[in-house]
């Protein structure tokens, strides 16, 4: 206006009118970095979640890929598990290969609250020094990770699907770009590639985190391979004495309810999920879906259309804005197949699909593929392997 730039309230300092202006005429200051002294920080570090006695598998998943990046970088994979009555669990932590893991019990820490974990998890990292610090994208690892961020001034990539080492080659291959001044080569190969999908998941964005430390990821369970136990673990445990008031927490944990029938079933754990989307035709024949997961004994789950349709909650939503899952058999029942769904179930060891158009792209990816009604193939098939299974 009036030959000059104004900002309005879209703005969100992307930075790409300062880029795009032919004249040089914009410029955006940004905060200089914080110097880090990144000789000082070492090691890989896998926050661990834990429920009704027994490791998260997105924890178990994250040790897998924590040694990769470990065993890359050579450098130990520690974890850190917070609780009460929880030893049992760092053995078994030791026992998937971790070289260390930090145990921290406390009455305080029975029930994972925001306050206190933080305070804790702050400590040690600050105390330690990680390079790299893992979290699980649930509910648990969404809320702690970026409150430990903030309070430590590191970077966070949230719901990460892949992780790896830059390397050196990427020093050279991107050394006009000003972000990576001051990296050398050494210390590329310690820099985490952190890749996450962006966009609704029409194309996956990898992000640097080159000058502060620990750099930290929050990573979505289902989409890496499990730990296995080792044959002879020699990782140790390192208990850690904290001081935390009960008083000075500001929230209290009253009850802990659960939801009882198919709901209860985690999609992330199940070995089976049957799996509804809108060609199911109306909310009432997701009845058809849970008759054969009760015969499966599987998981329930959904398309995001039908969740946005108000068929089923959303904790039964698969795909990109929902559950990340690996069963060994999935079958996806009126589901045409949307690259958002396919990022949530892609990696299933065995797919059947189930849809009355040959078009439909999820037969791009099934294992096995059924053109024809849901309505008349489900109830036949269901009645078929309950025969079975009382023959």
């Amino acid at each position: 206006m009036d030959k000059i730039a104004h900002f309005t309230d879209l703005c969100n300092l992307c930075g790409a009118c300062v880029v795009t202006c032919k004249f040089d005429a914009l410029l955006a200051e940004a905060k200089p970095f914080k110097e880090v002294d990144l000789s000082q920080w070492s090691g890989v570090w896998v926050i661990a979640e834990h429920a009704e006695g027994h490791l998260r598998p997105g924890t178990i998943e994250l040790l897998g890929e924590g040694r990769k990046l470990a065993d890359k970088i050579q450098a130990k994979l520690e974890s850190v598990i917070l609780g009460d009555g929880v030893s049992a669990l760092a053995q078994e932590i030791v026992d998937y290969g971790a070289d260390n893991v930090f145990l921290v019990e406390s009455p305080v820490l029975a029930h994972y609250r925001t306050g206190p974990y933080t305070d804790v998890i702050v400590g040690l990292i600050n105390q330690h020094k990680p390079e790299i610090v893992l979290y699980s994208a649930t509910s648990q690892g969404r809320d702690l990770a970026p409150r430990v961020a903030a309070r430590i001034g590191a970077g966070l990539t949230a719901d990460c699907t892949g992780l790896d080492i830059a390397g050196s080659d990427l020093v050279a291959e991107e050394s006009t770009d000003s972000r990576l001044a001051g990296i050398t080569p050494e210390q590329a190969d310690r820099l985490l590639m952190q890749t996450r999908p962006a966009f609704g998941g029409n194309l996956m964005a990898t992000i640097l985190c080159p000058h502060a430390r620990p750099q930290m990821s929050t990573v979505r369970p289902g989409v890496m391979k499990k730990a296995v136990k080792v044959d002879a673990p020699s990782g140790t445990i390192t208990p850690v004495t904290v001081n935390l008031d009960e008083r000075a927490v500001a929230t209290k944990i009253l009850e802990v309810i659960r939801q009882e029938g198919d709901d209860a079933v985690s999609l992330q754990d199940a070995q089976i999920i049957v799996s509804g989307g809108r060609g199911l035709g109306k909310p009432e024949n997701f009845k058809l879906i849970r008759d054969l997961a009760e015969v499966l004994g599987a998981a329930v789950g959904a398309s995001r259309a039908t969740v946005d349709a108000g068929w089923i909650p959303a904790y039964h939503q698969v795909g990109q804005t929902g559950k990340t899952v690996q069963p060994k058999l999935y079958i996806a029942c009126g589901i045409s197949g949307a690259v958002q769904h396919l990022a949530g179930m892609a990696a299933s060891e065995i797919i059947i699909a189930i849809n009355k158009d040959p078009n439909a792209p999820i037969f791009d990816i099934a294992t096995y593929g059924i053109v024809g009604d849901l309505n008349e193939i489900l109830p036949a098939l269901t009645e078929k392997i309950r025969q079975i299974k009382s023959a």
